[in-house]
């Protein structure tokens, strides 16, 4: 059993690698790099709008929202802000001639978001949506506490009710043109991709993103074989328990008919026989 245990250890450990090494590739185009505040932390003083960052320009329709700890949305419209170098690189995957290149990026391109008013103190999230110039859409939220002081709402302010632009909901097909503002033109076969950290922030290139079905053919088999090996081992008997025989738990065996008994009974009741002298 303890064989058996150690080969799902480690068909299972290959599965979790190759879906992690298989899934790196998946990471969307135009990904939030950073902001401003940062993911988890603590705003003490009230601003006047927050930046999200990221790798290319974000999509002209792109639809960000900022709410309050009690749901209400105090967002005013975005606006493109000056690329910044970011704090850490991201690193990107281009699909070029069959293969997943790497790409570097430096550069974060902003959305700014401005702030009405700021009037409680707790949990605000700001989420986004947009559309890379891959095709894939960009997604997520950024959740920080506000400590700072509250106010009210600035005279006129009417919170915003507007809903995303339904091309951000079906977006066009993976490796399609998006409508990303300055985005570069996309990597074709014949092309070069970038070798340098520089080229690669100053430029986006498209890829596609479609995964081939052999990407997922190799997690698939492994997950079924370690089902199979799962239920085989828990359907095995134990070799130690088909040795062992079990004892008789029924009444004890009785003696054969014809077999002497060891002992004999005396009758109960029975007086001894006297013999009589002669003379």
């Amino acid at each position: 059993m303890a064989r058996w245990l150690g080969q799902l250890l480690v068909l299972a450990v290959v599965a979790g690698v190759a879906l992690t090494a298989l899934a790196t590739p998946a990471s969307a185009h135009g990904q939030l790099a950073m902001s401003t505040p940062a993911k988890d932390s603590t705003v003490k003083e009230p601003l006047e709008s927050l930046a999200l960052y990221f790798t290319e320009k974000p999509a002209p329709n792109a639809y960000f929202t900022v709410t309050t700890p009690s749901g209400a949305r105090v967002d005013e419209p975005w606006s493109h802000g000056q690329p910044k170098r970011l704090d850490e690189p991201v690193t990107e995957y281009n699909l070029v001639d069959g293969t997943w290149q790497p790409n570097l990026y430096h550069t974060g391109f902003p959305a700014m978001v401005p702030v009405a008013y700021w009037p409680e103190q707790g949990l605000y999230v700001a989420r986004y949506m947009s559309v890379a110039s891959d095709g894939e859409k960009v997604t997520g939220e950024v959740k920080f506490t506000y400590k700072g002081k509250t106010s009210g709402p600035p005279k006129g302010w009417k919170a915003p009710v507007n809903e995303p632009d339904p091309a951000l909901l079906n977006p066009a097909e993976p490796g399609a043109a998006g409508p990303s503002a300055g985005a570069a033109a996309p990597v074709t076969p014949q092309a070069t991709p970038q070798t340098t950290p520089q080229a690669a922030a100053s430029n986006a290139p498209q890829a596609a993103s479609g995964l081939d079905l052999s990407v997922w053919l190799l997690p698939a088999v492994l997950v079924v074989g370690v089902g199979f090996m799962v239920v085989r081992a828990a359907r095995r008997p134990s070799p130690r328990g088909a040795q062992v025989r079990r004892r008789p738990t029924g009444p004890p065996a009785r003696t054969p008919p014809g077999r002497p008994a060891t002992a004999s009974r005396k009758a109960k009741g029975a007086k001894p026989v006297k013999t009589a002298k002669r003379r």
